[in-house]
C-alpha cells in the first residue's frame, strides 16, 4: 500500500481571481496545507485578466486554462494527458460540475460542494436559463456523482445532498484565517454596522442599506460600513444613503480592523454553504444579524452569537440589530460568545478531516 500524495483539484476559480469567494478560500487553505504534509496539489482553474498561466502558490502548482465557461471542456483536455500524473481527483462543484465521472478513468474522484445554488438562478442568471438550471439543469447535473463521495461545509448543504439522493456525504467544517481576539477589540464611538460580501444580489447588500436607514431613524449616529465590490456597488452608491461607507475590496488587516472595530454584521445573503463573513466578524467580537437560510443558520447559533430572522424581513433585521445596539450588556455578552465559538474554527482541523476522508481513496 502506497500513501496518497498526488491530488489534481478542478476549481472555476483561484483566491487569486477577483471574484474568489469563501470556497476559494477553502481550497487554498486546505491545498497549502496538504503539500505542507507532503502531498502534491495541482489547482487547474480558470484564467482572468492579467493572471499568469501557470504558478505557484504557497507549494500549491495552480494552472489556468480558458475562461469562466471555457474552463470546464479545458479540465477535460488537461485530464486527458495529465491524470496519469495524479492518485486522485477533487471536482468542486459551484453550481455547474467539471463532469469528472464522465471523462476519469481509474482514478478515485471527490466531490466538494460548498452549497446548491437553488435560488441562486434567479438572482444571477436571466430568464428561461434561470427556470431550466432551477428546475432542471441543477438536478441533471447532479445525478452524474449521487454514487461518488462527497465532502461538503454545513449540515444545510448535507441535508440539500440527501434530498438529490447522495449517500457518501462527509461534512467538513470551515476553519478560520483570522486569529479570534483574546478580549473583545475597542469598538467605534459611534454606533457602527458592517456588511461583509460581494456586492451581488444573491448578497442583497440593499437589504443591510435598508435595514440601516431604519435604525437611523432611532439612533441617528449610527454608521454602516460596506466592504467588497461588485456589479451593483454603482447602483447602491447611488442610493446617497447618508452614513453609508462604501470601503471597496480591502486589504486583509484592514478587513480584520475594520470588523474589529464595528458593533454588529449585517447577513442578508439569500444562502450560502457556511457565512464564512459571520465566522471572521465573530472572531473579532462582532456579533451577526442574518437570515434564516442555508449556511447562514449553521454559522449563527441564534441568540447566542447573534440574531435569525425570517428571510427578506429587513425590518426584522433592521429590529434586532437595534436591539444589540441599545443593550450594551446583552451585545457585551452576544460579543464573548461569538469569540469563543470562533475558536472551534481552524484550518489545520479542517485538513486533517479533509485528508481522513480522501487518503483512503488514494490507497492501493
Amino acid at each position: 500500500m502506497t500513501e496518497l500524495r498526488k491530488v489534481l483539484w478542478f476549481n472555476w476559480r483561484d483566491l487569486k481571481n477577483p471574484n474568489a469567494g469563501g470556497a476559494e478560500v477553502f481550497t487554498h487553505e486546505v491545498a497549502k496545507r496538504l503539500v505542507r504534509r507532503g502531498w502534491s496539489v495541482t489547482l487547474f482553474t480558470s484564467r482572468f485578466d492579467g493572471a499568469a498561466s501557470e504558478e505557484q502558490l504557497d507549494g500549491v502548482e495552480v494552472v489556468r486554462r480558458g475562461g469562466r465557461f471555457r474552463v470546464y471542456h479545458r479540465a477535460k483536455d488537461y485530464a486527458r494527458t495529465h491524470l496519469v500524473d495524479f492518485d486522485i481527483v477533487v471536482d468542486e462543484i459551484n453550481t455547474r460540475p467539471f463532469m469528472t465521472p464522465k471523462f476519469v478513468r481509474n482514478k478515485p474522484i471527490v466531490a466538494l460542494i460548498h452549497q446548491l445554488a437553488k435560488e441562486y438562478w434567479f438572482y444571477e442568471t436571466p430568464w428561461p436559463i434561470s427556470w431550466i438550471g432551477y428546475y432542471y439543469l441543477e438536478r441533471a447535473w447532479l445525478e452524474n456523482y449521487l454514487g461518488v463521495k462527497t465532502i461538503t461545509v454545513s449540515e444545510s448543504t448535507r441535508s440539500d445532498l440527501t434530498s438529490l439522493g447522495f449517500t457518501d456525504i462527509h461534512t467538513v467544517p470551515e476553519g478560520l484565517s483570522i486569529p479570534p481576539s483574546d478580549t473583545i477589540p475597542e469598538k467605534e464611538t459611534d454606533p457602527t454596522l458592517v456588511f461583509l460580501g460581494r456586492l451581488k444580489r444573491v448578497k442583497k447588500p440593499e437589504h443591510a442599506i435598508w435595514a440601516f436607514e431604519l435604525i437611523r431613524r432611532e439612533l441617528p449616529e449610527t454608521k454602516l460600513w460596506i466592504i467588497g465590490d461588485g456589479y451593483l456597488r454603482k447602483k447602491l452608491q447611488d442610493m446617497a444613503i447618508r452614513g453609508v461607507e462604501f470601503k471597496g475590496r480591502v486589504e486583509e488587516y484592514e478587513k480584520v480592523r475594520l470588523i474589529s472595530r464595528a458593533h454588529v454584521l449585517l447577513y442578508p445573503a439569500v444562502r450560502e454553504g457556511w457565512g464564512l463573513s459571520i465566522s471572521e466578524a465573530n472572531a473579532r467580537g462582532t456579533p451577526a444579524v442574518g437570515y434564516v437560510v442555508p449556511g447562514v443558520k449553521d454559522a449563527i447559533k441564534d441568540g447566542q452569537t447573534g440574531f435569525l430572522v425570517e428571510p427578506d424581513d429587513w425590518r426584522a433585521m433592521a429590529s434586532k440589530a437595534l436591539i444589540l445596539l441599545k443593550d450594551e450588556k446583552l451585545r457585551y455578552a452576544m460579543a464573548n460568545r461569538s469569540i469563543a465559538s470562533a475558536r472551534q474554527f481552524d484550518w489545520g482541523t479542517t485538513t486533517t478531516r479533509f485528508m481522513e476522508i480522501v487518503q483512503p481513496l488514494g490507497l492501493s
